[in-house]
């Protein structure tokens, strides 16, 4: 399924409007990327499925903070 494992962003629904102003409904996916990211606690690679908008969090605070705040709001 097309979900992100940090963010939780999934597919949400619109319309595609012609040129007539025709609608017909599509979905919008979330960029997502297959990453792997190593840690240097654990001292092994971890594979998750993460969004665009995820990367720039994890460059930004680092994968063991964003992995524990995952654990401290119940996501794992």
């Amino acid at each position: 399924m097309r979900v992100c494992d940090l963010t939780g962003k999934k597919a949400i629904s619109g319309n595609n409007v012609s040129f007539s102003n025709r609608k017909t409904r599509r979905r919008f996916y979330p960029n997502l990327q297959t990453k792997r990211f190593y840690m240097p606690e654990t001292e092994e690679w971890i594979t998750l499925k993460v969004s665009t908008s995820a990367l720039k969090t994890i460059n930004k605070k680092g994968i063991t903070a964003c992995i524990d705040n995952l654990i401290k709001r119940g996501k794992i």
